[in-house]
């Protein structure tokens, strides 16, 4: 929801000020539409259904898996398209990955946000809209800015919606900001008071072969890029969590192994090795090579888990239903 046409539209109609509380509180909790806010008058329930709408976003496409993950495409009230996904656990999780641009500028070979044309930054209300979306339908207690875009090149309305988050039920705690080691953004998570917690995509051990993989590493290498997450885990207190999207034949050797687990202190980093769910540019890594991977850091004190694939026969890594929607 546009929050500040909510609140010029109540202002126009002389309502007082909590009546922006009002409403948001019904949003926050999962409300359908105006209709159920009932302790708003009828005549100003039937004046904001015409003049704000419920949304900034309307669903172009949603595609839904067997182990119900769902994952929907939006487009914005301009045209720009967007992927949000629900993934929902067994043991009760229900985590939502929401987008903070248009496409990306970063155009990472591996990734089909990539290969799309970088749109624009996302406002605080688009992304907390694609949140909102998900919350009409049931709960949600995690949030994971992982889908479209470089969540820190888009800090500030980034860190809007974190700061609205608690409302819709998900606590900055349970809340987590990926990067792929924009240096600049990083230090600004570093001295932001929310408690999020911060993802740094890395993908490689070596500037050689990120680069190959991450162009952004040129302007930001390895050495500045885990500078600044030294500076995060100063200030914050906290452990940083690797991301390791797998791919076959390119990054997981054991010899890449090894040079991770060089790179990484096991007092500061977690590490999540993630299959991939191939986009055409790459084939993922097979689970006896996954695990390897994985039981060799564990050999030298890296902790480091294997992430639960979903959604995989809907197309459910970021960017590929808005490319196949295209």
């Amino acid at each position: 929801m546009d929050r500040n046409l909510l609140q010029s539209t109540l202002a126009e109609s002389g309502e007082p000020a909590y009546r922006a509380d009002q409403v948001w509180r019904w949003v926050a909790g999962g409300a359908a539409g105006y209709e159920e806010m009932t302790n708003l008058p009828a005549a100003l329930r039937e004046r904001l259904a015409v003049e704000v709408p419920f949304s900034t976003l309307t669903v172009a496409a949603e595609a839904k898996a067997d182990d119900g993950t769902v994952k929907t495409l939006f487009n914005t009230a301009d045209g720009r398209p967007l992927e949000a996904v629900l993934m929902r656990y067994r043991d009760g999780r229900r985590s939502v990955c929401v987008s903070s641009q248009s496409g990306c500028p970063l155009t990472c070979t591996f990734c089909a946000t990539g290969q799309m044309q970088f749109g624009r930054n996302l406002s605080a209300d688009e992304i907390l809209d694609q949140a909102l979306h998900f919350r009409r339908v049931e709960a949600i207690d995690h949030v994971v800015f992982m889908g479209m875009g470089e969540p820190t090149m888009n800090v500030d309305n980034v860190l809007a919606a974190c700061a609205r988050l608690p409302d819709v039920g998900v606590s900055n705690r349970r809340t987590a900001i990926s990067t792929v080691g924009w240096v600049p953004g990083i230090d600004r998570l570093a001295e932001c008071e929310l408690p999020v917690a911060l993802a740094l995509s890395l993908h490689a051990p070596n500037d050689g072969l990120r680069s190959q993989l991450m162009p952004v590493n040129d302007r930001y290498p390895l050495a500045e890029v885990l500078a600044a997450c030294r500076r995060y885990i100063e200030r914050r207190r906290r452990k940083v969590f690797v991301e390791y999207v797998m791919l076959d034949g390119v990054n997981d050797h054991p010899e890449h192994a090894r040079e991770l687990a060089r790179l990484l202190d096991p007092r500061a980093y977690k590490v999540n090795l993630i299959p991939y769910n191939p986009t055409g540019a790459y084939d993922g890594s097979p689970p006896e090579a996954i695990e390897r991977f994985r039981a060799i850091l564990a050999e030298q004190r890296i902790t480091a888990t294997v992430r639960l694939t979903r959604g995989r026969e809907i197309a459910a890594a970021c960017g590929q239903l808005a490319a196949s929607a295209a």
